[in-house]
């Protein structure tokens, strides 16, 4: 008799919790499929990556593609050695994306505010974008968005993290771009896996940018010297992309300044896109001038011919920027330019995932 008591207990329980889960799933039911599409489109490629080992030793594959995957290795060597970065097995293996993108990212913003729509996920927390591996599906969200009167921008991604969670491979696109410039990418994702705090990605974004950005300038110093090309290079493209980060983070001030004059009421209006079309094209033609006019805004982005970026389009910078004068006087203040001592503190400042 105890026993039978003990079972209908059981069984009830178990009945609750079925319950339970499927509610869940009613009421996640959007953040649930959206999690099993990224799962899968992350399994399908760890099901498709090769060891690096087995790449390097291929009679087939080409030299000057090793001497790339070596110097990646020799980053990440780096980055654990010498700035403090976590220790993992990522950038082990190598996926050949055959020319093809992988990921597209999305943001969003209100029509009348540089504010980031925000995406709840449990566990990891809150983000201001959103990553689809299958680009039919994030135009689809989009649309959406546009649909419920957001501005919106749509990208490719070059690299993300898993924080360690899984083995980030080795893309091969990665292997196209210089030195500098690779060793800033892999230096921020590993800068992910060893402190994501969360619900915070601005500081999240905007610290693996500077590390990636400190980290690199280290590195080339350390392999070809203060004087190499590859740091002349280097040098001349960071001028250019802080000045352009800068512009952009004064022109999202410049946008909220005007949108404040709109009032509380959100309804949109023919005047109010006038002033803001007028502002943002004064904002892109403003561009022309950094660094004594050698690059411009749409041989950077490739702007089509009429359109103009809209209020999404300086989320990314907010997200990635507008801390790194924070950062840098806080590293140069009062760690002395020692990266790893700064990493440290930050690491035991705060809670990462």
């Amino acid at each position: 008799m105890h026993s039978l008591n003990i079972e209908i207990v059981i069984k009830k329980i178990l009945v609750a919790l079925l319950a339970v889960v499927v509610l869940l799933g009613i009421w996640q039911r959007d953040v649930l499929t959206y999690a099993f599409l990224q799962a899968k489109g992350q399994i399908g490629i760890l099901m498709q990556v090769e060891d690096v080992e087995d790449v390097l030793a291929s009679k087939t594959f080409p030299d000057s593609l090793k001497a790339r995957i070596r110097l990646i290795e020799e980053i990440k060597k780096f980055g654990v050695d010498s700035l403090g970065l976590t220790p993992s097995d990522n950038y082990t293996t190598f996926y050949d994306q055959h020319g093809r993108p992988l990921i597209w990212l999305i943001t969003a913003s209100e029509r009348y505010k540089v504010q980031p729509h925000q995406w709840h996920f449990p566990i990891v927390g809150t983000f201001p974008y959103k990553g689809y591996f299958d680009s039919t599906r994030a135009v689809a969200e989009e649309k959406t968005l546009i649909d419920n009167g957001l501005d919106t921008d749509i990208g490719e991604v070059s690299a993300w993290s898993t924080l360690g969670y899984l083995k980030d491979p080795i893309l091969s696109s990665m292997l196209r771009r210089r030195d500098g410039s690779l060793a800033n990418l892999i230096l921020h994702e590993l800068t992910h896996g060893t402190l994501f705090v969360k619900n915070n990605l601005e500081l999240n974004e905007n610290l693996a940018s500077f590390v990636g950005d400190q980290g690199a300038i280290r590195f080339l110093r350390y392999k070809y010297g203060a004087d190499s090309e590859q740091m002349r290079q280097y040098e001349y493209s960071k001028r250019y992309n802080d000045a352009y980060s800068q512009h952009m983070l004064r022109g999202a001030g410049r946008l909220d300044s005007l949108y404040k004059t709109f009032g509380p009421d959100p309804t949109p209006n023919a005047r109010r896109d006038s002033l803001k079309a007028r502002l943002i094209t004064d904002i892109v033609s403003d561009t022309d001038t950094l660094l004594s006019g050698k690059r411009t805004l749409t041989n950077k982005n490739g702007w089509p011919d009429g359109k103009l970026p809209n209020n999404a389009y300086f989320i990314s910078y907010l997200t990635y920027k507008s801390k790194q004068d924070t950062f840098r006087q806080e590293f140069e203040k009062k760690f002395g330019r020692d990266l790893k001592k700064y990493l440290n503190h930050l690491k035991g400042q705060y809670p990462s995932l």
